[in-house]
């Protein structure tokens, strides 16, 4: 019996192997083939027949609440901004500043033995020295707004008109630290351009730029208005500018940012560049400044500006440990000018100022600004901590002394 049985082990014995090896690999085949179609593989395991199928109940949850745009309008937009540029561009002047300066000689020519031969001209060590800019005319009486570094130093300034006219003009007066200037000529039926308010300047709105880029004549270039209020750039002292991406080239300094309307919202003043050409960012100041600045050149001779006699700093976390502060935000006094307002008040340096006439002070730059604008001899309330308390104290505002100012480097 077992010599009958022998050879029927191997086969049974490879038989199981096989069929263990398929139910590993397959397990399908003890499932009833019930698969989806497809490629045959699922990863879900088919359900018991002998257990009842159950299904998730749905989640009770309302429809998010979105907000419809209103529909886009396609009507006819506008297809030229001729009648903005008609209104404005002869309004915008060319400006030519010129000086002489000292030519630099070789000190063998100061020598005696040399001077007989070429002699001893002065005038020979003179050269001409030539700028442009532009300018816009605000008023029919002949005053022009443009920038401070366009005439800064110049002997002589002339202006030329859209027209074909030109003349020399009178420098009324320079505001080196909002980089403004005011000119005056003496012509009949002069274009003025209109001033707008531009406070209303919003965000996205059309904006034109008019000047005389590197020399080659009246150019009107468009783009929009990319910010308002920007500061902290270092161009000047005092900073409120509309940031616009018009192109601003050498040459446009001085001249007019206008609205879709041709009124004036800004001087084009500077731009940011690193190769000296426009890339999308230039800055004008604003038609409210440049007024004011306007009147007071004209009406006084000067800008006159309030004055607290003091420096100050925003209060940073580095700064507010190597000070052993511990109080709200605000700015700390770095410097208080002896027997300035502020000094008269009792405010001393280390002092953490928090409001001013009310109004928390969170920016010394814009505190300096909001400063700047209120009328000298008012008395001007401050909140102040120092020491651990807050306390109060009244400052008679004086008028900003007149200093030099380092000039304003041109970027356009």
């Amino acid at each position: 019996m077992r010599r009958l049985l022998v050879p029927l082990i191997w086969p049974v014995v490879c038989g199981v192997l096989l069929a263990l090896v398929l139910l590993d690999h397959m397990p399908q085949i003890i499932d009833g083939g019930d698969q989806p179609a497809g490629n045959g593989v699922s990863n879900q395991a088919a359900p018991s027949p002998t257990t009842p199928r159950t299904s998730t109940p749905p989640v009770q949850r309302t429809p998010p609440v979105t907000r419809d745009a209103t529909p886009l309008q396609r009507g006819p937009g506008t297809a030229s901004y001729s009648d903005a540029v008609q209104r404005a561009a002869p309004a915008v002047v060319n400006v030519y500043s010129s000086r002489l300066v000292e030519r630099d000689h070789h000190p063998l020519m100061s020598d005696p033995f040399f001077e007989q031969f070429f002699g001893n001209s002065q005038s020979g060590r003179r050269r001409m020295l030539s700028s442009l800019g532009s300018g816009v005319i605000v008023s029919a009486e002949g005053y022009i707004l443009t920038n401070n570094h366009v005439i800064s130093g110049a002997d002589q300034v002339q202006v030329a008109l859209r027209d074909g006219r030109e003349t020399l003009a009178t420098v009324i007066g320079t505001d080196p630290e909002t980089d403004l200037a005011v000119l005056k000529i003496d012509l009949d039926n002069l274009p003025v351009i209109d001033l707008a308010d531009a406070t209303n300047t919003r965000v996205g709105d059309i904006a034109l730029a008019i000047g005389n880029p590197f020399g080659v004549g009246q150019t009107v270039t468009m783009g929009i208005i990319s910010a308002t209020g920007r500061n902290h750039l270092g161009l000047n002292a005092y900073e409120d500018f509309i940031q616009t991406d018009a192109a601003i080239n050498p040459g446009n300094s001085g001249g007019a940012l206008v609205n879709a309307e041709g009124a004036l919202v800004g001087i084009n003043t500077a731009i940011f560049s690193r190769t000296g050409g426009s890339q999308g960012i230039g800055f004008a100041i604003p038609t409210n400044l440049a007024h004011g600045i306007l009147n007071d050149l004209v009406t006084r001779g000067r800008v006159v500006r309030g004055w607290l006699g003091i420096e100050a700093r925003e209060v940073t976390s580095s700064l507010a440990s190597s000070l052993d502060i511990n109080a709200p935000r605000g700015v700390v006094v770095s410097d208080v000018v002896e027997g300035g307002p502020a000094a008269k008040a009792g405010i001393r340096v280390g002092d953490l100022i928090l409001s001013i006439d009310g109004k928390p002070l969170l920016d010394a730059q814009t505190a300096m600004v909001d400063i700047a604008e209120i009328d000298p001899g008012r008395e001007l309330p401050i909140e102040l901590y120092r020491s651990g308390k807050r306390f109060s104290v009244n400052v008679s505002v004086g008028e900003r002394p007149s200093r030099p100012v380092t000039p304003v480097q041109p970027e356009s």
